[in-house]
């Protein structure tokens, strides 16, 4: 029998990204999402739930994630679903169903132009307006000059 693990969510973050590396140097972000359901319940009366998500994101994603992502913003997140089992000291069996992101999809406008950016260049001093960066180089380099890339595939 075929299997398929596709999952695709739309919310708000619930906390500025959290970015770690691993010990051989890959970048790895743990993002928390609330997804928000809204629907009309027999009485008539409009209800809600929220459902909160784990997401982890690796390589260079996470890194992009963390510089340019804040709580509260908007993203669309497309992964799968992973469930880590293990035993905690004393014994416990514990299980935790999250996403692993393989793709994250910046929503909505940018931070206000009086916020703070959250990346930092090298010592210590903040990074440029997103005006002021020289425009995003294609990831492939060496593509025919006809060809186009996709708008998609720019982290911001």
């Amino acid at each position: 029998m075929a299997s398929y693990n596709k999952v695709l969510l739309m919310g708000n973050l619930t906390r500025d990204p959290e970015l770690r590396y691993t010990p051989g140097g890959t970048a790895v972000a743990d993002l928390g999402l609330a997804v928000n359901r809204s629907w009309r319940g027999q009485d008539g009366e409009m209800k809600e739930e929220t459902t909160f998500v784990d997401i982890v994101v690796w390589g260079r994603q996470a890194e992009t994630s963390s510089q340019y992502l804040s709580k509260g913003r908007p993203v669309f997140i497309e992964g799968r679903l992973q469930l880590d089992s293990w035993q905690t000291p004393d014994g416990q069996k514990r299980n935790r169903l999250r996403v692993v992101a393989e793709r994250v999809q910046f929503l909505g406008g940018g931070r206000s132009e009086g916020a703070p950016p959250r990346g930092r260049a090298p010592g210590g001093e903040a990074s440029p307006p997103r005006s002021a960066r020289p425009p995003a180089e294609p990831a492939v380099q060496d593509r025919p000059p006809d060809e186009e890339f996709n708008l998609d595939d720019i982290p911001f």
